[in-house]
């Protein structure tokens, strides 16, 4: 998988300079941690969101992680996963209980890298965010033990300054990927 996520980073093309800083974070990590994917590499690992549009593409499914109390995309730890678009996609089902979910492409839709704080016996670390954009069938969630809460939410409100700004990003890409949607 270490080759597929350096050939991902490589051509994508990020959406401003935190990213692009982010990109290059990223790279260098992968380059430098041999298990860049395992939860047991302590100063940080590689993970796999899910930013998923509803069916008529205007809103994006929000998770308010019970972890770290804030709204974000789904998506979580990479598995024993064969690709990472599996891994979001996997993550997506079981966060979402939504089965009727596809990738928009199969390229990286986004980058981020973030602290995750200390919590219980695991030490403070980063997260190598590699995010896909995917689509939902349907609307019907299920909140799982990993949210307090899920919610459809307008894209236009994800453009929003109360919103994280790699939300806002995201949401910017999505105006930009999908212009359609904002013509209407």
């Amino acid at each position: 998988m270490k080759h597929d996520l350096i050939e991902l980073l490589g051509r994508h093309s990020p959406g401003d300079d935190v990213e692009r800083r982010h990109r290059d974070q990223a790279m260098a990590f992968i380059h430098s941690t041999p298990a860049c994917t395992s939860r047991a590499t302590l100063d940080g690992h590689v993970t796999a969101s899910a930013w998923i549009l509803s069916p008529d593409s205007r809103e994006v499914l929000l998770t308010h992680h019970r972890k770290l109390d804030r709204w974000l995309q789904l998506g979580g730890h990479v598995e024993d996963d064969v690709a990472i678009q599996q891994a979001a996609l996997r993550e997506a089902r079981e966060e979402s209980g939504i089965d009727d979910i596809c990738l928009v492409s199969n390229a990286l839709f986004d980058i981020d890298v973030h602290p995750i704080p200390a919590r219980g016996a695991e030490p403070a670390h980063y997260h190598y965010d590699f995010r896909f954009l995917l689509q939902a069938g349907n609307t019907g969630f299920i909140i799982g033990d990993e949210s307090h809460d899920l919610a459809w939410v307008d894209l236009a409100v994800c453009l929003g300054e109360e919103v994280d700004e790699s939300i806002r990003r995201m949401a910017r890409k999505s105006t930009q990927y999908l212009p359609r949607i904002f013509d209407t």
